[in-house]
């Protein structure tokens, strides 16, 4: 019960973040919807990452977003109301996720917002602009989720390109690739393991092999 009273502590403190100058940003009005068009794909930057959504006309947006608070309220009048950066990350470490519609503002959350922006780096030709809204639409509800292997970016290039991917998850396992899989990490591990070995006078082919093994598979990778 701790983890939950804690999670619990914790989001009635950051739920509170708000000051007025982030208010003002998110007023009705703050975004021109005229220039939108019903199944663009629109994309904001966030805390720490792009967050994507689908253009269903009317103001509204569709959009794959965790929150955490459906996990402590069954208040449906609470839970639709805006996303906050905390209520979103405490809800990407609990993988609680859902589609929903929300309005251009509580969607872009004070950002400036790209439309279309994916068109130029994907190979794939979108589809037209009512299919693609057709198709968000359709996966309203909640959904699993994971940050690195299904997220709004996967749900948004669905549904507007008929491939699930996220360019940003490919830059991140790049990136970690490129350090792990390294020679100097190749290096490291293997001073480690025969630190451990030498330290538990574990001389055993048991402890010879993982510490020959583990550095390999890094160097043969990098």
């Amino acid at each position: 019960m701790f983890p939950l009273r804690f999670f619990s502590l914790f989001f009635v403190a950051a739920t509170t973040d708000y000051d007025e100058k982030e208010k003002e940003k998110k007023k009705e009005g703050a975004y021109d919807i005229s220039v939108f068009k019903r199944g663009d794909l629109l994309e904001v930057p966030r805390t720490l990452f792009t967050h994507f959504g689908i253009y269903l006309g009317n103001n509204r947006v569709a959009h794959f977003i965790p929150d955490i608070l459906p996990i402590f309220s069954s208040n449906k009048a609470t839970i639709a109301q805006m996303v906050s950066n905390s209520r979103l990350i405490l809800g990407v470490i609990a993988k609680v996720a859902s589609v929903r519609i929300d309005t251009v503002e509580d969607f872009a959350y004070g950002a400036e917002i790209l439309v279309n922006h994916t068109d130029e780096v994907c190979s794939r030709p979108p589809f037209p602009g009512d299919e693609v809204a057709r198709r968000a639409e359709k996966l309203l509800g909640p959904m699993t989720y994971s940050l690195l292997w299904y997220n709004c970016e996967h749900y948004v290039m669905y549904c507007r390109y008929g491939t699930s991917m996220s360019f940003q998850t490919y830059q991140f396992c790049k990136t970690v690739r490129k350090i792990v899989c390294s020679k100097t990490s190749a290096f490291l591990s293997a001073l480690l393991c025969l630190s451990i070995m030498l330290y538990f006078g574990s001389l055993s082919l048991h402890g010879i092999l993982p510490t020959l093994l583990i550095p390999f598979t890094i160097w043969m990778a990098s």
